[in-house]
């Protein structure tokens, strides 16, 4: 199954933009405005010569300090090695600015798993000159050292951990540090799931891992040992439990392939009929 990651970079940029802008862009932070934030509705564009349509992924209406005008706020998360991408940056800071009219602050995050030097800029010019000279912010996340962040009681830098540049050794490490970051900031049980979901899809350790990850807790002091194990024992179970729902779901919707009707598979699984239903029809 592909992970959608423009999808979970815009879920998690979008619920914590504040921390996403101090965190990557201090000396824009102290401009901006953050009690006039809106999130603008998607914008599909389509490339005719190309013949692909693009979405972009995360647009933020805001004020400057001292300002009355609005700006746009343009986050784009690239998961993958595109060549044309300062070029596509260009085009749809042109199409934004056509339709907003406002100035827009195009941000772009390099979210893949190689270390490469990535342009910032998209140029035109000729011999006798220069037409354009289009420059845009960018996060390169694989050249962030991790354990840069750790100290930082900022949930973006705890997700984020999971996109920097760790080796294979660190793995554990990196968890444990996460889990401890996640203890600290003390969030509502929803932005604590969002974060560990995050996580997790990108960082996925081993049965063996997870073993090593128990025993350094249990070195640690008494009370961050019982909140980062009672965490971990937390999310095992909650992780448990999606299992066995989704393996209910699966066997309810063989069954009603087989062409059992709703009362008799929710007799024989002890779901109630409202329940099985629910479960086929979300198929």
């Amino acid at each position: 199954m592909s992970i959608d990651h423009d999808r979970l970079f815009k879920e998690l940029i979008q619920t914590f933009f504040e921390e996403f802008i101090i965190l990557f862009f201090p000396a824009m932070h102290e401009h901006i405005d953050f009690r006039h934030v809106s999130f603008l509705s998607e914008e599909l564009f389509t490339d005719v010569t190309a013949g692909e349509k693009y979405r972009v992924d995360l647009l933020v209406e805001t004020k400057l300090k001292g300002e009355d005008g609005l700006v746009i706020v343009h986050i784009e998360n690239q998961s993958y090695v595109q060549p044309s991408f300062p070029e596509r940056m260009f085009i749809y800071f042109s199409r934004l600015f056509e339709k907003y009219r406002k100035n827009i602050v195009p941000i772009a995050v390099f979210s893949y798993d190689t270390i490469r030097d990535e342009p910032s800029t998209f140029t035109l010019q000729f011999p006798f000159g220069y037409v354009l000279d289009f420059r845009f912010f960018t996060v390169e996340l694989r050249k962030q050292n991790w354990r840069n962040y750790i100290r930082q009681d900022n949930p973006i830098a705890a997700a984020l951990l999971s996109k920097m540049g760790y080796t294979e050794s660190e793995r554990v490490e990196l968890k444990k540090q996460f889990l401890r970051m996640l203890v600290r900031l003390e969030l509502e049980e929803a932005k604590q799931r969002l974060l560990f979901g995050f996580f997790e899809t990108y960082v996925k350790l081993s049965d063996e891992e997870e073993r090593r990850l128990r025993s350094e807790v249990n070195e640690m002091e008494t009370k961050e040992k019982e909140q980062v194990m009672e965490l971990i024992i937390s999310y095992e179970q909650k992780a448990l439990e999606k299992g066995r729902e989704e393996g209910m779901k699966r066997l309810v919707r063989t069954m009603a392939k087989k062409g059992m009707s709703v009362k008799d598979i929710a007799n024989v699984t002890d779901l109630s009929e409202e329940e099985v239903k629910q479960f086929v029809e979300k198929e």
